[in-house]
């Protein structure tokens, strides 16, 4: 059994014939399954496949993929283990010459476990992330709103006044967490949708910055410069600039500086700050989902909601640091020219 048709494919694929032996393997199930390839031509697949349930049932009686239900063409994707204990991942293909036919060609491809598993492990840490996020304003809420209808009376309108400002500022604050995980959600499932047009950036992020909410009372400066007409979905845009300027306010210290000027092809928006920077081996893992530095609260989305509509737009970001000290932020966008999402 030599190289065959399906050594470039990732996952591990072994391949039987109508007797039920094995004709051919790829080199993924090769390493996966720790044998040699030669010890594995014309060997019974019950065999080279050995897998076991959590209970210890052997896969090929539980299965008997040759001579059980006639009808099958397929076996969904199911969870085994191999004689080491990895767990496997096994989708089988069967083939028959006539609807309800003899199988005559078995392919079975199995993958590891572990890449399930870190995806389980991606969705429990949203849950947790948005279990946590949602507890703190919903319990304002609830809080405010009970002592008010049941102690209406006892307040004045000032003190009215304040408990409805917290309850409205608390529903802002899940408005825009919903807001976050919907973007996620379309980033994730390349489902987002731009309305491009031409603008003018250098004016957009001075009225931008001007209305923006003022945080902890931060300086700001502006260092804008004239830049070509770009194509860019405006609301997406002010998300983006937005929360670039969170970021800055939550991690850095001391003046926020916002820029935009001309670069080779492209117009660069950069945010920086006067704090203590973030390290080179920790730049590419700041646009990951969930990411936190230090002990800053937050969902850990805004800058990788930035890198997927930054992405969307046909442009890029990075981190660097910046003069003086402190994180610069850069997004370059394609100018000139509408972008096109792939």
């Amino acid at each position: 059994m030599g190289a065959g048709q399906y050594d470039d494919l990732p996952d591990a694929v072994v391949i039987a014939d109508r007797e039920g032996l094995v004709c051919e393997v790829n080199d993924a199930a090769v390493r996966l399954l720790g044998r040699r390839r030669a010890d594995l031509d014309g060997v019974a697949l019950s065999k080279v496949l050995a897998l076991r349930d959590v209970e210890g049932q052997d896969w090929w009686h539980c299965v008997r993929p040759y001579d059980g239900i006639a009808t099958r063409s397929r076996l969904v994707e199911s969870s085994w283990y191999l004689a080491d204990g990895t767990e496997v991942l096994l989708t089988v293909r069967l083939h028959r010459e006539q609807a309800t036919g003899p199988v005559t060609r078995l392919a079975a491809v199995l993958r590891d476990a572990r890449t399930r598993q870190r995806m389980d492990r991606s969705r429990s840490d949203l849950v947790a992330t948005v279990a946590h996020e949602l507890r703190s304003p919903l319990t304002g809420v609830k809080g405010f709103t009970s002592t008010l209808l049941s102690k209406w009376e006892r307040f004045s309108d000032s003190q009215r006044r304040l408990m409805l400002e917290t309850v409205d500022a608390d529903a802002d604050r899940l408005t825009r967490l919903i807001a976050e995980l919907l973007d996620v959600a379309r980033i994730d499932s390349r489902r987002l949708q731009l309305r491009t047009q031409p603008l003018d950036l250098a004016q957009r992020t001075r009225q931008l910055v001007e209305n923006l909410p003022a945080g902890d009372g931060r300086p700001r400066r502006l260092r804008l410069h004239q830049v070509p007409e770009t194509w860019v979905d405006p609301d997406k845009y002010a998300q983006v600039l937005s929360n670039l300027m969170e970021n800055a306010v939550r991690h850095g210290e001391g003046t926020i500086t916002v820029g935009v000027q001309p670069g080779d092809g492209v117009v660069e928006l950069w945010v920086q700050d006067e704090g203590h920077g973030i390290p080179a081996e920790l730049r590419q893992r700041v646009f990951t989902k969930f990411w936190r530095h230090g002990s800053h609260t937050g969902t850990g989305l805004g800058l990788y909601i930035v890198h997927g509509l930054v992405a969307a737009h046909g442009g890029s970001v990075t981190v660097e640091a910046a003069t003086g000290g402190g994180a610069r932020l850069r997004v370059c966008l394609p100018s000139g020219q509408p972008a096109v999402m792939e």
